[in-house]
């Protein structure tokens, strides 16, 4: 058996044989000549990884700034607080960043390379489906890999046994067409590495189209219930509303939702006091108007799926209860009023009260809700998130809030730009107390408070796809990973210098297609050992069967 032998180029390498395409003379380039080079570079792989490395190097300032879809009152936080880089980025469409032009740039030149690679490999891989292994090379001892014995076995049988033993690997043959002269067998294995390559493709551009089938025909919304409250899935009753390219309103659920209670406990003693330990809010629901009621639970990562959309719990906070009665003693405000959160934890959240229909002023408050409050050097501090010791603290204005002209208002912010101080410093209320405005202007009183969840309404016709073509990807990469395409040939011819009985000599050849990892030597090496046992084999049983037939 000879030793392998390596040459420096590989003949059925398709690399090399792009080197001998033709290529215009003096390169020279017409229109059509530099059309076709700009498609082959779109095409390629390297442009093909530039593009997905962009791809994801443009999405990192979507998940690290605010996004106007998203979050728009972040955005105008983020100017308050960069006044001079803030424009700078929003120039950029830093802060709508898959919505921007050049986002969209990138992501239809991938998806234009992707088809332009995906699409003519589908037609060559099918082609080379049905194709059979090329014929054995004349000199197979020019192969990288190579091997020679000699057997008992005439030409033909020896071919026809390692034919057997080849497709017991599941190599796919090739013999001599009729006609032909010489004994040889051709075989190949790993076409699925081709395929598994493609379907990685294939899956990847599924991906693109299935975002693309997201963001057209998608929605987004966010809406903060109050416990107690109802809201239908309408763009009048959300608070925000993010539709796709092609969505209208009317292309929303029917359904509603009541939140009927929501509970939320925190770890209270150890390193990890006042962390959370569970939420849940208990809701009740239809799927349509008019039809039967249903109950569900939210919980954290676990969403409500009604009439094609799914409905996530994504924040919770405290709606302190207030009742004011105006200079006549009519009771203009009786509602609960969520406060959100801020950055200083446990829950200490802001908010404001604004009381339109109060006489002969419009009143507003703004306040400070503190779950468990201590005193602290004069200054009110929450300890833990629950709400173990509630208390509120105002701050009350009077004159003309400014909601009937100008621009819109966030409910969440006093215009105080018309209006008067009434009190020098904040009044704190605990639950039940009250506090008379001066000058007789009326009263506000603290009643409690109630709890409030913020909820995620989402919609979302790509993401199943999505999912099945992530998982279509992972499956292509683990068969062009796991599967290596080998080609083996064998060619037998009669010795004539040979002494009996090695009367024919028998050259095994092989090349890996693909076998980047190593590891051919080793396995050819014993398909080639595996070749010469079975004609050894196959040589010592024709005698045995000859004389059997003999005495017969």
């Amino acid at each position: 058996m000879t030793d392998v032998r390596a040459p420096e180029t590989d003949p059925f390498d398709p690399a090399a044989e792009r080197d001998d395409q033709p290529r215009p003379a003096g390169g020279a380039f017409g229109l059509g000549g530099w059309l076709k080079w700009a498609w082959r570079q779109l095409t390629s792989m390297r442009i093909a990884l530039i593009l997905l490395f962009l791809l994801a190097l443009g999405s990192i300032p979507g998940s690290m700034l605010p996004q106007r879809g998203t979050d728009p009152a972040g955005v105008q936080q983020y100017f308050a607080s960069h006044p001079a880089l803030a424009p700078l980025l929003n120039h950029l469409g830093l802060f709508n960043v898959f919505g921007a032009p050049w986002f969209a740039a990138i992501y239809l030149l991938l998806f234009a390379s992707l088809v332009g690679c995906v699409v003519p490999r589908t037609f060559r891989l099918a082609g080379s489906a049905r194709s059979l292994p090329p014929r054995a090379p004349r000199h197979l001892t020019r192969l990288p890999r190579s091997a020679v014995y000699a057997t008992a076995l005439p030409p033909a049988d020896a071919v026809e046994v390692a034919a057997r033993v080849l497709s017991g690997h599941g190599f796919r043959l090739r013999r001599p067409a009729d006609g032909d002269a010489g004994h040889w067998v051709s075989a190949e294995k790993g076409y699925l590495r081709e395929a598994g390559n493609l379907l990685f493709h294939l899956a990847l551009l599924g991906v693109l189209v299935s975002v693309a089938l997201g963001g057209l025909f998608g929605y987004k919304a966010d809406r903060l219930l109050v416990q107690g409250d109802t809201f239908a899935d309408t763009a009048s009753a959300l608070d925000e509303f993010h539709p796709g390219r092609l969505v209208t309103a009317a292309d929303l659920g029917r359904f509603s939702i009541t939140l009927n209670r929501f509970d939320a406990s925190y770890i209270a003693s150890g390193p990890q006091r006042g962390q959370p330990a569970a939420f849940d809010a208990q809701i009740s629901y239809t799927e349509q108007p008019g039809g039967p009621v249903r109950t569900g639970q939210l919980e954290v990562n676990r969403p409500l799926s009604v009439d094609g959309a799914k409905v996530y719990l994504i924040g919770h906070g405290y709606a302190p209860e207030f009742r004011v009665t105006d200079a006549r003693g009519q009771v203009v405000y009786n509602a609960p009023t969520p406060f959100i959160a801020g950055a200083s934890g446990n829950f200490l959240s802001e908010g404001v009260v604004k009381v339109q229909d109060a006489q002969p002023q419009q009143l507003g408050f703004t306040g400070v809700f503190v779950p468990t409050a201590v005193d602290v050097g004069g200054t009110l501090e929450s300890v833990f998130p629950a709400a173990d010791n509630p208390a509120v603290s105002l701050i009350a204005y009077a004159g003309n809030l400014g909601m009937n002209t100008g621009p819109s208002q966030s409910v969440y912010q006093l215009d105080t730009g018309g209006m008067q101080r009434l009190t020098a410093s904040p009044q704190v209320l605990l639950p039940g107390q009250s506090f008379r405005l001066p000058g007789g202007r009326g009263t506000i009183t603290f009643t409690g408070y109630v709890p409030w969840v913020s909820l995620a309404i989402t919609h979302d016709p790509g993401q199943l796809p999505a999912l099945i073509c992530g998982i279509a990807a992972l499956g292509g990469l683990l068969l062009s990973f796991m599967i290596r395409r080998r080609r083996v040939f064998v060619r037998a011819g009669a010795d004539p210098g040979g002494q009996p009985p090695q009367s024919t000599t028998v050259q095994v050849g092989g090349l890996a297609r693909t076998d980047a990892s190593g590891g051919f030597e080793a396995e050819f090496a014993a398909l080639a050992a595996e070749l010469r046992s079975a004609c050894e084999q196959a040589a010592r049983a024709q005698p045995a069967a000859h004389h059997r037939h003999e005495e017969e």
